[in-house]
């Protein structure tokens, strides 16, 4: 089924959907561990992490709703479009299998996250540096969060390490399209208005080799691209599982107003 996004139409508010995507996405895949959580503490900060993610994305789809100028909402872009509509990356799509895993897609999104919101915050858009200097505090939180989790099992027990190590391992293939700079992309870039992808990795990888040395832990090797594109609507199988249960409500309910944020 054909995205009704073509890939160059009306570049900044697709831009602007993708951050929003991101967090909405990610922010969902945080509340299913609520009330999982391996102690209590932890319940809590899954909570929070939601919470934050969720709020981010409510700033950046109310603001690509009214960039798209076709009278939606940040509830109607979450809740009523189909999978092929989606701008996130599929590294936060991917499900959350254990605690590690868990803690090595956060680790790896989370730095992204905060390179991409800094270079944001200087954006000559001024409603998006605003909303990115807002999310910069909470992700750097995020990165510390997961920086100290992955310490903590990668020196931890041999089961901890090789739980951790296994995530970093089979999220490692999703890397690669955290980089992927689309032409319209750079020519927002090179206005002022975006972050080019590329232009981030050197940051990115330096900051993570950091924190996998002192973990303990090796850096997956080789890297592989993936077959489909975000921008043309292409996902994993695991987004449309997902979408279920974050859209049932509206969904299912449609002329009883559904769920509003």
């Amino acid at each position: 089924m054909k995205s009704i996004y073509t890939s160059d139409e009306n570049p900044f508010f697709q831009y602007v959907l993708g951050l929003g995507d991101d967090a909405l996405i990610l922010g969902q895949r945080w509340s299913e561990w609520l009330s999982k959580g391996p102690n209590l503490e932890l319940d809590i900060a899954a909570s929070n992490l939601a919470l934050d993610l969720l709020g981010q994305a409510e700033m950046l789809l109310t603001y690509a709703a009214e960039l798209e100028g076709k009278g939606r909402t940040a509830d109607g872009l979450s809740f009523l479009r189909d999978g092929q509509d989606f701008r996130n990356h599929w590294l936060v799509e991917q499900p959350n299998d254990d605690w590690g895993v868990t803690t090595a897609r956060m680790l790896m999104f989370s730095i992204y996250q905060y390179l991409r919101y800094e270079k944001l915050a200087k954006s000559s858009d001024a409603r998006l540096a605003e909303i990115a200097t807002k999310a910069l505090k909470e992700v750097s939180y995020h990165r510390r969060f997961a920086a100290e989790w992955t310490i903590r099992l990668g020196g931890g027990t041999e089961e901890s390490n090789r739980r951790v190590q296994r995530g970093f391992d089979i999220l490692w293939r999703f890397v690669p399209e955290l980089f992927e700079t689309v032409a319209w992309e750079q020519d927002l870039a090179e206005k002022g208005l975006a972050a080019a992808s590329d232009s981030l990795r050197a940051a990115w990888d330096a900051d993570l080799s950091e924190i996998l040395a002192e973990a303990d832990l090796k850096k997956p090797e080789g890297e592989s691209r993936l077959m489909g594109s975000r921008h043309n609507g292409h996902h994993s199988e695991h987004l449309g599982t997902l979408l279920c249960e974050l859209q049932y409500l509206q969904r299912t309910y449609p002329t009883a107003g559904g769920a509003v944020w």
